[in-house]
């Protein structure tokens, strides 16, 4: 019996020591290993609150700041902290209904529970100081601070950029992101997103039942202090942008003005545009859909760089160009004229008759000469055994000299124009073409089409007798004594140096007695070419290009002014007021300033 007893004994120990054990492991593992427990306890005392950096500013080249941050506030959720609370009353503090309240919580719900996401994002001072009176109310909710972007002058919309909320795969493509953080949209927000963004902190408070602050944990020891964003220095010059965007005043069109040496750009307007504090602030969803929306004006479209044109009379620069580098013809080739290029019983007119060279071919813009050295071109069969073979060669130069590519710049959204190619017109007229099939891309018609920054960039080119520098917008970072080094390769178009002269100075005569006379400035030496880009919308384009000084150049200009007539009436003095007001910093010629800002 007793030894019975003494079995049972053991048993019972043995169940009891068992028990022990796997009680202590159970509770060591809570206490070690799984923390999910701690954490859950730690976030009904403690909150960790993401501290948002204040993104870099954005200044001009000339040190006047364009872009600037004014504080804000965000209303953050945690959904598995959500208690009973009165659903009207924050609907009443955040302006909004029921209805789109409880649609932000269930988004919120289905990113995290255990996360905080946005509900209301980038609130004013007075509406926060409002809401932290009653945020005890709320539990599950807090306000985190921001930073909003501000433009105290409201230009340069398309360039400078925009920000906005991350979506879910930019969050998946990036870890630094969560949801309700903002990211650069457009433009230079955009495109310098990595170093405008800084570094984020984290605050680590007390919170006591009543979702009220109670001060620091552990006098702040825990806490990260966020970085701001690195400041950038943009290759703009804040006057001669206001001042471009006054001319262009209830027109459609762009101006671009490149400084020949650098690449920088000076001025982009494109127009119609917007003030780029419309899309700042918990008014951006709405701004934007408004913006969107216009299917008259586009204002959002940056014409700068995503519209395409075709070139017009600009092009056969481009052409003059080509045809002395493939040995067609030299400066003082003769073609004569007799009022139009003819094919068979089609006919391109010109409004000269007579034989020119080339300096008169670019200054009365005879359509004519260039007509006929486009074909000679592509015809030049003892040195290409096809027209395929020419016409390859011919692209091959256009795309050196910038056109149908992309600069892959610091400018997002650039598109690359469009120059066919061989197996375009193979497939257009089954392979059964040649020179006067597509003759009309000698002078800048047909099938081919540019960028306002393609052009402004060629006359750089022109400018530089045969290089160029990638035209950007943002020359330091971080200081202005820091260079943004990444457009410091120089580019060569392959055309010998020597053959820009002839284009120059028939640019030099279009200016002082052909069809650029309008362009003239007192003073100031300023070269260029005309253009009338065909419409089949309406009425031509009217289109100019520029360089000044002559001798050397400062300021490269391209004009476009969609259904703006002949390039002499209204491109042409623009070109010409903008030149004048960056090298001499004002502009005398009033009586040509007011006609021009009243043309529309």
């Amino acid at each position: 019996m007793s030894q019975l007893l003494q079995k049972r004994q053991y048993t019972i120990i043995g169940i009891v020591l068992v028990t022990f054990i796997v009680l202590a492991f159970r509770l060591f593992y809570l206490q070690v290993i799984d923390d999910s427990f701690r954490q859950s306890a730690d976030r009904n005392a403690l909150r960790k609150i993401i501290e948002h950096p204040a993104r870099g500013l954005i200044y001009d080249r000339n040190d006047s700041l364009l872009v600037y941050n004014d504080a804000a506030y965000d209303l953050m959720v945690v959904p598995n902290e959500l208690r009973a609370f009165d659903t009207l009353e924050l609907c009443r503090v955040l302006n909004i209904d029921k209805k789109e309240l409880m649609k932000r919580i269930e988004k919120a719900m289905r990113w995290s529970k255990m996360l905080p996401s946005l509900v209301a994002q980038q609130m004013s001072k007075e509406d926060y100081g409002y809401l932290q009176e009653k945020l005890h109310r709320f539990p599950g909710f807090f306000v985190q601070n921001r930073t909003l972007r501000h433009y105290p002058h409201p230009i340069a919309a398309h360039i400078l950029g925009y920000v906005g909320e991350v979506s879910r795969e930019q969050i998946e493509k990036d870890p630094y992101y969560q949801m309700g953080d903002y990211i650069g949209l457009s433009g230079i927000e955009k495109a310098y997103e990595n170093e405008l963004r800084g570094t984020k902190g984290i605050r680590v408070v007390l919170v006591d039942v009543h979702n009220r602050e109670r001060g620091s944990y552990k006098d702040g020891s825990e806490d990260v202090t966020p970085i701001q964003g690195v400041s950038l220095w943009s290759t703009l010059d804040l006057e001669l942008q206001k001042y471009g965007e006054e001319l262009m005043h209830n027109k459609r069109g762009s101006i671009v003005a490149i400084e020949p040496e650098t690449g920088e750009i000076l001025c982009i307007v494109s127009m119609p545009s917007y003030d780029p504090n419309l899309l700042v602030g918990n008014v951006r969803s709405k701004n934007y859909g408004i913006l969107s929306s216009d299917e008259v004006n586009f204002p959002l479209f940056n014409r700068a760089l995503m519209a395409r044109y075709p070139p017009g009379s600009t092009f056969k620069l481009a052409n003059g160009l080509i045809a002395l580098q493939e040995g067609i013809v030299t400066s003082t080739t003769i073609y004569p004229c007799p009022g139009g290029y003819r094919m068979g019983s089609h006919t391109i007119k010109c409004h000269h008759a007579g034989s020119t060279n080339l300096y008169n071919a670019i200054q009365i813009s005879c359509n004519t000469y260039f007509c006929k050295a486009f074909y000679n071109i592509l015809s030049n069969r003892s040195k290409y055994p096809t027209i395929q073979k020419a016409y390859a060669a011919w692209e091959q130069h256009v795309n050196r000299l910038g056109f149908g590519v992309k600069f892959d710049s610091d400018l997002p959204y650039e598109l690359k124009g469009f120059i066919p190619d061989t197996t375009y017109f193979d497939k257009k007229y089954n392979r059964a073409w040649n020179g006067n099939t597509v003759v009309s891309m000698g002078i800048g018609q047909g099938e081919a089409s540019v960028t306002p920054l393609q052009m402004a960039n060629f006359m750089a080119i022109i400018a530089n007798k045969g290089f160029y520098y990638k035209p950007h917008v943002i020359k330091a970072i971080g200081s202005k004594n820091s260079p943004n080094t990444r457009f410091q390769k120089r580019y060569e178009t392959g055309i010998k140096p020597e053959y820009f002269d002839a284009i120059i100075e028939g640019m030099d005569m279009a200016v002082i007695g052909g069809t650029a006379r309008s362009a003239k400035i007192d003073g100031i030496r300023i070269i260029g070419k005309t253009g009338t880009a065909q419409n089949p919308h309406g009425r031509d384009h009217s289109v100019f290009v520029s360089i000044a000084p002559k001798e050397s150049p400062k300021i490269a200009v391209f004009v476009l002014v969609e259904n703006g007539g002949y390039g002499s009436t209204v491109a042409a003095p623009i070109a010409s007021l903008i030149t004048e007001f960056y090298i001499n910093r004002e502009v005398k010629r009033k009586d040509l300033e007011k006609r021009i800002k009243e043309f529309q």
